[in-house]
C-alpha cells in the first residue's frame, strides 16, 4: 500500500513542514486541492449531498501546481498531485504547461489528479459555462495528452481550436499520470480511461459500492486512490487492498500543531521505508 498525505486540511503555513516530514518518512505522496475563486453568493455554493455551503469566500486560496513546484525544490522523493485541479476552467495549454512544469522541475513527480467540479461560483465568474463541463475537461485532457507526448499538436475540436503548435518541455515521462475523480458515471468511466480514481473521503463501507461500480463500468479493476476516513489501524489496510485499492490518502492528526508528529507516529505504526520517526 501507498500512502498519501492531503495538505489541504492544515493551515498553508504548515505545508512546507508537513511535506518535508512526509517525504523524509517514506510517504508516497502530499496532495494539494484547489479552487481558482470564491464568489461571495453562497446560494452557488451547496455541496453535494448536503444543505450548507461547501465553501468560506475568505479562504485563502493558492495555485496549487505552482505551490507543489515549491514543494518539489524542498523534498526529493515524494510524489507531488493535485486533488482536484479544474483543468477545464482554464485553456488546455495553461493546465498542460503547469503539470509539465512541474514533471521537470519535480524529476517526474507530478500526478494530474483531476476532476469536473461541482461549485457553479467559479465557472460563472470565469466565463466558463458550467453545463457541459464534463465533455470539456475529456475534451481537455485530450489535448493535454498529445501536448505531452505529440512533437506537433493541431486540434479541431468542440470547445478548443488551434493551427499547429510545438510544446516543449515535455514531461519526464510520456505523459503525467492522470487521476479522475468524481462519483457519476461518467466520471468513473473518465478513471477508466486515464490513469485510475481518486475518491472523495470514504470509509472502507462507503467505499465498496464505489469501487464496484467503478470495476463494472471499466470491466476490469482499475488503480484507485482513496480518501480514507477513520482508518483506525494497520491490520485495516488488507481490507482495503483486497477491495482493490492501491494508494490511501490518509489524516493522522486532527490539528496542523500536531501534524508531523501524526505523520512521525503513523511512519511507525503502518512500517513505512523512511527515516527512523522521532
Amino acid at each position: 500500500m501507498r500512502y498519501g498525505v492531503p495538505l489541504g486540511l492544515i493551515h498553508p503555513g504548515a505545508w512546507r513542514d508537513v511535506a518535508v516530514a512526509a517525504d523524509e518518512l517514506g510517504f508516497e505522496s502530499v496532495w494539494l486541492p484547489e479552487h481558482l475563486v470564491f464568489a461571495t453568493d453562497l446560494s452557488v455554493a451547496v455541496y453535494p449531498g448536503t444543505s450548507d455551503p461547501g465553501i468560506s469566500p475568505g479562504t485563502p486560496l493558492f495555485d496549487a501546481v505552482a505551490y507543489l513546484c515549491f514543494l518539489a525544490g524542498v523534498t526529493s522523493r515524494v510524489r507531488l498531485g493535485t486533488a482536484v485541479h479544474l483543468f477545464a476552467l482554464r485553456h488546455p495549454f495553461v493546465s498542460a504547461r503547469a503539470f509539465a512544469t512541474l514533471d521537470v522541475l519535480s524529476g517526474g513527480r507530478a500526478i494530474c489528479g483531476v476532476g469536473a467540479g461541482w461549485y457553479r461560483g467559479e465557472w460563472d465568474a470565469a466565463g466558463v459555462p458550467f453545463e457541459g463541463r464534463g465533455a470539456r475537461l475529456d475534451e481537455a485532457l485530450e489535448v493535454a495528452r498529445r501536448l505531452w507526448s505529440e512533437p506537433v499538436v493541431s486540434h479541431s475540436g468542440v470547445f478548443y481550436r488551434f493551427e499547429e503548435v510545438a510544446f516543449e518541455p515535455k514531461p519526464v515521462r510520456d505523459a503525467v499520470p492522470v487521476l479522475a475523480g468524481g462519483e457519476s458515471e461518467a466520471a468513473l468511466r473518465r478513471a477508466a480511461r486515464y490513469d485510475g480514481w481518486i475518491s472523495m473521503p470514504h470509509t472502507l463501507e462507503t467505499i465498496t459500492p464505489q469501487v464496484a461500480r467503478l470495476f463494472r463500468l471499466a470491466g476490469r479493476s482499475v488503480p484507485v486512490t482513496a480518501h480514507a476516513y477513520g482508518l483506525g489501524s494497520p491490520g485495516e489496510v488488507g481490507d482495503w487492498e483486497r477491495l482493490g485499492v492501491d494508494r490511501l490518502i490518509v489524516r493522522p492528526f486532527s490539528r496542523t500543531r500536531d501534524a508531523v508528529a501524526g505523520l512521525e507516529r503513523f511512519a511507525r505504526e503502518y512500517g513505512l521505508p523512511g527515516r527512523q520517526a522521532r
